[in-house]
């Protein structure tokens, strides 16, 4: 699989009141094609910068960050985001928030982009309650709503910043099934950012471990577990000598 996205040397400074600091440190680090990759590391240490930079919110003091061999643009339309919250509209219903982002879009009348979005909500078993309101629905539901709101807009790069931070543990494992089933399902490539490492060794064919503030990339894990869903995945014998190498790392 060829790279799609590339950190190159990346630094990142930002101003306080009394000086600036350096939150990342020649970050280098690369995600292939339809991989599913997260980032790991101290609280505080820059991975929510990492995805900021990413989607282009932010830019990099040095180094250069590529998509597809192109620099990143500012709000990159080839690049979805999806948040801690769901942050659905309570007052629009499931159909409407779907395609809130053809709205912004000015796709909202594109019949190949209205297709999709029925297409997927048939695929995964929420077409029944399409004109129903985000509170009639589960947390875990809700998240796929979420999900499939960003498919829709057909990017190349999924970014997934905590969006099971929400929810309590059973309910955390089912979505976190869901979600795997539906980006590898559509052949997405997703860079996650997590506190738990359970989650990210279940769900990730790559972890990138970074330090404390400055962040530098301290290692690169590929990972190989057995089964097909990251619930599978926890029963791999080698599940535990990840976590520990990992842990490890962070200490």
């Amino acid at each position: 699989m060829k790279k799609l996205l590339e950190f190159k040397d990346v630094s990142y400074f930002y101003q306080t009141k009394e000086s600036e600091v350096k939150a990342l440190d020649n970050i280098s680090f690369f995600i292939k094609e339809k991989d599913f990759s997260s980032l790991v590391g101290p609280s505080g240490c820059g991975k929510t910068t990492i995805l900021s930079l990413t989607a282009g919110l932010l830019v990099p003091s040095n180094g250069e960050i590529k998509l597809d061999n192109q620099p990143i643009a500012q709000n990159d339309s080839r690049i979805g985001y999806m948040f801690q919250r769901d942050h659905l509209f309570e007052w629009r219903t499931i159909w409407q928030n779907i395609i809130l982002g053809l709205e912004v879009q000015k796709k909202h009348k594109d019949t190949q982009k209205l297709e999709l979005a029925e297409n997927l909500l048939k695929k995964y078993d929420l077409y029944n309650f399409k004109n129903k309101k985000p509170r009639q629905l589960s947390g875990g539901m809700r998240q796929r709503v979420a999900l499939i709101r960003t498919l829709v807009l057909e990017p190349a790069l999924l970014l997934l910043d905590e969006p099971f931070s929400a929810l309590d543990f059973q309910t955390r494992l089912k979505v976190c099934d869901d979600v795997y089933e539906i980006i590898k399902s559509e052949q997405k490539t997703a860079l996650l950012v997590t506190h738990d490492i359970s989650e990210a060794i279940s769900m990730s064919d790559k972890i990138v471990i970074l330090t404390k503030r400055p962040a530098i990339v301290k290692e690169t894990l590929e990972l190989n577990l057995s089964g097909n869903t990251p619930l599978q995945k926890r029963e791999d014998k080698d599940f535990g000598k990840y976590f520990e190498k990992i842990w490890r790392n962070l200490c």
